[in-house]
């Protein structure tokens, strides 16, 4: 795997030039894949609030309360439209932010956060920075995030290697051995951010409009290999890498498989996929037969949309096969379970005559096949 100290002098900031800039010049990214994954196009009021509520910044805030700002631990930041944007630390200019500003403690309702002294708070109003553009830090925060020490979710991964890929032009292959992660990984990784963006782009779906808060991007890259998934939205194969994997007149079916992922508030359905087993495979299954399909899109739900796309003699078969087995089950413990209790014989009798009965039907099926087989001669 390759370590920080690898990357072309990028990830050692003992070698790189430190500066000691104020707080008040240093902006947080708009541009982060944590902040992209909740809105896009943030100002600093709600990236900040976002970070708070959704990254513990409250643990970092504390930390450096207690001991203090580690100086080795220098921000990486680009100049962009004439601000220093920090590209990697957003987490601690927040907190030092947080520390130093009450009316912003207040704001957020950071109460856990303890005030700090002025000595303290003048300590912290110059951060160290090390000054590199946006493209020259990619390997730095990759390694860190994507399968580092502070590794980010898997839509977080996602949008980084897709911003590198497009924005910075680096194949697929050097990202996944820079970040010391497998090709097909991060071809499915960038496949399924893709599939999302043109979905997003068209207007088939709107990951705000989900039903849970949790983002469960790994639904959609997993399912994209599934045979169902594949064959439902005509998905374009990993190699390539296409910017556009899902095909322009599937982008219709591909917004429906979104709204089963995820759901869709605006339409008032709920998510269908709660855990990938076994619902992902059950959602797929569905999506192999016409039939499932119909009943998906009738709003029947799961199970019964599986149980659909099965058919009635798969059906028919399985449920004969459990009742074989648990009738073995219950003769293997008649002797050491079944003490003459009343209630269980008249059960057994009610058992003896419905299989009666099923057998009796079973027959009169085979005998009309055949008569139906004979007339067709």
């Amino acid at each position: 795997m390759t370590t920080p100290t690898e990357l072309n002098g990028v990830n050692s900031q003992q070698s790189l030039p430190i500066e000691y800039l104020p707080v008040e010049d240093l902006h947080l990214d708009d541009k982060n894949p944590r902040i992209q994954q909740v809105v896009e196009h943030a100002d600093q009021d709600h990236i900040l609030k976002i970070l708070w509520s959704e990254y513990s910044v409250e643990e970092v805030a504390l930390s450096i309360a207690q001991n203090g700002y580690f100086g080795h631990e220098a921000l990486f930041a680009a100049e962009e439209d004439g601000k220093l944007v920090v590209i990697e630390g957003n987490r601690r200019l927040a907190a030092v932010r947080i520390l130093r500003d009450r009316s912003l403690r207040e704001q957020l309702g950071a109460t856990s956060i303890p005030e700090i002294s002025d000595e303290d708070a003048d300590k912290l109003a110059r951060l160290p920075v090390i000054r590199r553009k946006r493209d020259e830090i990619w390997q730095y925060v990759g390694f860190k995030h994507v399968n580092g020490p502070q590794a980010w979710n898997s839509f977080a991964k996602a949008e980084y290697i897709a911003w590198v890929r497009n924005e910075v032009g680096t194949d697929l292959s050097e990202i996944a051995k820079t970040i010391g992660d497998t090709h097909s990984t991060v071809a499915r990784l960038y496949r399924a951010h893709m599939a999302l963006k043109q979905a997003e782009d068209s207007g088939v779906y709107d990951r705000d409009q989900r039903t849970r808060k949790h983002f469960s991007f790994s639904h959609l890259y997993t399912g994209l290999d599934y045979k169902g998934i594949r064959e439902f939205t005509h998905v374009a194969d990993l190699d390539p890498p296409s910017m556009h994997p899902i095909p322009e007149d599937r982008m219709e079916e591909f917004g429906e498989l979104c709204v089963w992922l995820w759901g869709d508030k605006g339409r008032e359905q709920q998510a269908l996929i709660r855990s990938q087993n076994p619902h992902l495979r059950q959602l797929d299954l569905a999506l192999q037969s016409e039939k499932g399909l119909a009943a998906l899109r009738a709003g029947y739900g799961l199970d019964l949309s599986v149980d659909v796309a099965r058919g009635d003699n798969a059906l028919f078969r399985e449920a004969l096969l459990n009742a074989k087995q648990a009738l073995q089950d219950a003769r293997a413990k008649v002797i050491t379970g079944f003490e003459g209790e009343a209630d269980l014989s008249r059960q057994m009798e009610e058992i003896v005559a419905l299989a009666d009965a099923l057998f009796e039907d079973m027959s009169q099926v085979t005998v009309e096949r055949r008569r139906r087989r004979r007339r067709a001669i």
